[in-house]
C-alpha cells in the first residue's frame, strides 16, 4: 500500500482552476509596474511570478533603505522635537 493519497483527498488541499488561475495572473500583470508598463501582450505564468518576486524584493530593499535613512535622520535631531515624534511614528 502506498502512504500518497491522490492530491483531491489530502486535507487543507486547495484547487484552483485554470480560469482562477488565469485572473490571479491578470491581476498581478496590472500590479506589477515593470510587467503593466509593457505592451498588453500576454506574459506566461512563470514570467509574472519571476516579475513579482523581483518586485518585492525591491519593495522590501526600498523599505530597508528608508528605514536606515530616517533612523540616521532620527538620531541627528533633538530627541523631544516635532520632528523626531514624526520619525519614530513612521519607523514604527
Amino acid at each position: 500500500m502506498s502512504s500518497r493519497r491522490p492530491r483531491s483527498r489530502q486535507s487543507g488541499a486547495s484547487h484552483i482552476t485554470g480560469d482562477q488561475m488565469a485572473d490571479l495572473l491578470s491581476k498581478l500583470q496590472q500590479l506589477i509596474p515593470e510587467i503593466s508598463s509593457r505592451s498588453s501582450h500576454k506574459s506566461s505564468a512563470s514570467k509574472v511570478l519571476q516579475e513579482t518576486c523581483n518586485y518585492i524584493r525591491n519593495l522590501h530593499q526600498e523599505v530597508d533603505d528608508l528605514s536606515h535613512r530616517l533612523s540616521g535622520l532620527l538620531q541627528s535631531t533633538d530627541a523631544d522635537s516635532a520632528q523626531a515624534t514624526i520619525i519614530r511614528s513612521l519607523l514604527m
